[in-house]
């Protein structure tokens, strides 16, 4: 019987997002990657050369399903507010991707996963932002790119700092999940108006 490289790949690149979600690039081991997946960890060696080249291909394996997930084109720019609460509806099914990130900032700072291709992707939304700014749906008063960046960073913080929210915004965060999408969509819809 053939082995089935595609599928031996992606047991992989499962059991990796689980991993380095958990421990990041510096706590994975490639053995408990192996053992989620089912697979000898010497394909590992063999696909992806190693786990520092297993976390690259995991992230960009995970910025490729956001970004396919949650786009930002045309007139969908023209509600910021909308996209901020898709972006946390994403990030509410896959907790993982936020976890993924906080890593690379983290221990990844000198080196981004897959710079020119995450550029070109932040530079159509950031055009698609200023031209919602130019026909008067959004505030001009702010840099485009500065808008997509503060709107990355409020939907990002309920995942990523809970403990903030539940200090200084006891109320919706104890809401759970609906209440929090809902502060978050009116948020960024009043900052961009």
């Amino acid at each position: 019987m053939a082995w089935d490289t595609a599928r031996t790949k992606q047991l992989l690149l499962d059991a990796a997002v689980e991993e380095f979600a958990e421990y990041g690039p510096e706590g994975a081991r490639i053995a408990r990657v192996a053992s989620r997946a089912g697979v000898n960890k010497e394909r590992i060696y063999q696909y992806f050369g190693g786990k520092e080249k297993l976390f690259v291909a995991v992230l960009e394996c995970e910025l490729q399903k956001i970004a396919a997930a949650v786009p930002l084109v045309g007139d969908q720019a023209e509600d910021l507010g909308d996209y901020a609460g898709r972006v946390y509806d994403y990030h509410l099914l896959h907790p993982h991707f936020v976890r993924l990130l906080a890593w690379e900032g983290l221990l990844c700072q000198d080196r981004v996963v897959a710079q020119c291709a995450r550029t070109d992707h932040y530079e159509e939304k950031i055009a698609a932002i200023s031209a919602a700014q130019r026909a008067g749906a959004l505030t001009g008063a702010v840099d485009a790119g500065q808008l997509m960046h503060t709107v990355i960073a409020l939907t990002v913080s309920w995942f990523t700092m809970p403990q903030l929210a539940r200090l200084i915004v006891p109320a919706v965060a104890d809401a759970g999940a609906p209440a929090q999408r809902a502060a978050l969509v009116e948020m960024v819809r009043r900052l961009t108006a």
